[in-house]
Order: structure tokens, then C-alpha cells, then sequence
């Protein structure tokens, strides 16, 4: 009894551990792990220990690698050349290039699958198999890399939108004796629009001990929106120029008239689309028109 007791119990002892260690509220998080929110884009890199130490965590360090660097190299034959880390910090996205990869190949992987069952029912032409099993994979690709793509468009035009009106509330605040931190730090608890998200991680940076020129500069950098980058190019000067909520003021009126520019060019294209419509509407009623005499024309000439 005693000879089945002990393997007994060393076999339950291994299994609870091995079954507690999945929980989350008894693993304990390594200290990468718990320094990691303290790092440059740590945004970008939640939920590390979450994976880390499960079986899934253990395939996804062994295909991680691969699928990002496959990955990258699919995506620049296609014409994306920014970088994926980049994008993703942008947006403010919780996902770390290698967990956008590892989607990117379960989205690919299921794909692949549903068009292995697809043809085996349908039971198509051979090209037309092997056309949808390549075509498949690389089309569930390359739709996350396009909304990716979006939502990086989408992000850069909000703060495009957004930053004349910040511009002058930064203004009016250095014009009235507020440091430049102090009036970034009032921007970002006033405001919940994309500039004040970015410019939360600014303050972010400047409390880890960055100073303002290069925690602005590495905004400009993610951001890569041209006004963002005269913005950030004024505030520099925080140390030299006396008048900066001037200078400030003045940028958010050529921000401002370049945005109006845009709603006007805009307006443009859309009232010319709107003649479209119109054009055909008049088009083919004056087609009938002309084709009814020369038809009956052409019948006449050919029984006579």
C-alpha cells in the first residue's frame, strides 16, 4: 500500500503544480515582466507573462520568430516598408509586433484550412485548387496588414484634425505663465482625442527622466505627420524664445489653414463627382434618342 502511496501522491503533486502554474493569480511574474511597462513603448507589450509560461507560450516562442521575420519580408515585397513595431505604437495597439505576426499566421493557418475543406466538397479544376490554396493564406495576410494600414491612416488624420485646436490651447496656456510641461501634462488630463493620447505618452517619457525636446522628438518620429513635426519643431525652442505661446499660436493658424485648405479641396472633388450622375442621366435619354431614327433609318435603306 505504502509502495503505491508515494508514486501516488508524487504523480498528484506534479500534476496540481504543473495545473496551478496555468493560473494566473498563482504564477508568478518574472522581473523582465514587472520592469517591462517601465520601458520606451512599453504600450505596445502587455500581457508578456500572461503567455509565457503555457504550452501555447512556449509554441509561440518557437514560432515567433519565424513568423516576423517571414512576415516583414512578404510585407515589403507588397510595398509596406514602415516598420510593424512602429505602426503598432502609433495606434497604440496592446499587441507587440511578434503577437501581430503570430495572428497573422493563425488568421493564414485557418484559411489554408477552410479552402483544404472548401475544395474538397466543391472538388474544383486542379489550377483552380492550387490557385486557392495559395491565394487564401496570402489574402488573410495581407487583410490585417491592410487594416493595419487604416487604422495608421485613420490615427495620422485624427491628429491632423485635432492639433490646431490643441496648438492653441497649448499657446494660451504658456502665454499665461505655465511651463511647458505643466501645460502638456493640463492637455492631456483636459483632453481624451489622439493628441492628448500621444502626448500622455510624451508626459510619460519626460517622468522617466527624457527632457521635453527628445521625448517631443520621439513623437514627431512615430507620429511622422508633417504639421505634428513644425509643431514639435516650435516647441523646441522652449529654452531659447521668450514669446513661445506666440510662436505656438502662430503655428495653429497655418495648421488651421491648412486643414481648411484640405476641407476645401475636398468640397471641390465632391462637387465635381456630384455631375457625374447627372451627366449620365442626360446621356442616355439623348442616346435613345438619336438611336431611334438612325435604327428605322438603317431598316428602311435595307428593305428598300
Amino acid at each position: 500500500m505504502i509502495r503505491l502511496f508515494v508514486p501516488a501522491t508524487l504523480a498528484l503533486w506534479a500534476g496540481l503544480t504543473l495545473l496551478l502554474g496555468e493560473l494566473r493569480w498563482v504564477r508568478r511574474v518574472g522581473l523582465p515582466d514587472r520592469l517591462g511597462p517601465y520601458l520606451p513603448g512599453a504600450e505596445a507589450r502587455p500581457g508578456r507573462n500572461v503567455r509565457a509560461a503555457s504550452w501555447t507560450g512556449s509554441l509561440a516562442t518557437v514560432l515567433g520568430p519565424i513568423a516576423r521575420s517571414y512576415g516583414s519580408t512578404v510585407a515589403r515585397l507588397f510595398g509596406v516598408s514602415e516598420e510593424l513595431a512602429l505602426r503598432l505604437r502609433r495606434i497604440h495597439s496592446r499587441l507587440d509586433p511578434t503577437s501581430f505576426r503570430l495572428r497573422q499566421l493563425g488568421w493564414m493557418v485557418a484559411a489554408l484550412a477552410l479552402t483544404i475543406l472548401g475544395t474538397a466538397v466543391v472538388r474544383p479544376p486542379v489550377p483552380m485548387v492550387v490557385l486557392a490554396v495559395l491565394g487564401a493564406p496570402l489574402l488573410a495576410f495581407l487583410v490585417l496588414e491592410q487594416q493595419l494600414g487604416r487604422e495608421n491612416a485613420a490615427w495620422q488624420r485624427r491628429l491632423f484634425l485635432e492639433l490646431p485646436v490643441v496648438s492653441e490651447q497649448l499657446g494660451m496656456l504658456l502665454s499665461a505663465g505655465f511651463s511647458l510641461g505643466s501645460a502638456l501634462t493640463r492637455l492631456t488630463r483636459r483632453s481624451h482625442g489622439a493628441v492628448a493620447t500621444d502626448l500622455g505618452t510624451v508626459v510619460s517619457r519626460i517622468q522617466q527622466g527624457l527632457d521635453d525636446a527628445t521625448a517631443l522628438r520621439e513623437w514627431a518620429d512615430v507620429a511622422r505627420v508633417p504639421a505634428v513635426e513644425r509643431l514639435v519643431g516650435v516647441l523646441a525652442l522652449n529654452r531659447e524664445a521668450t514669446d513661445l505661446g506666440h510662436l505656438i499660436s502662430e503655428e495653429a493658424r497655418a495648421i488651421r489653414a491648412e486643414v481648411h485648405r484640405e476641407l476645401i479641396e475636398a468640397i471641390e472633388r465632391r462637387s465635381q463627382q456630384v455631375w457625374i450622375p447627372v451627366t449620365v442621366a442626360t446621356l442616355v435619354p439623348g442616346v435613345l434618342f438619336l438611336a431611334v431614327p438612325f435604327v428605322e433609318a438603317m431598316q428602311m435603306f435595307t428593305s428598300g
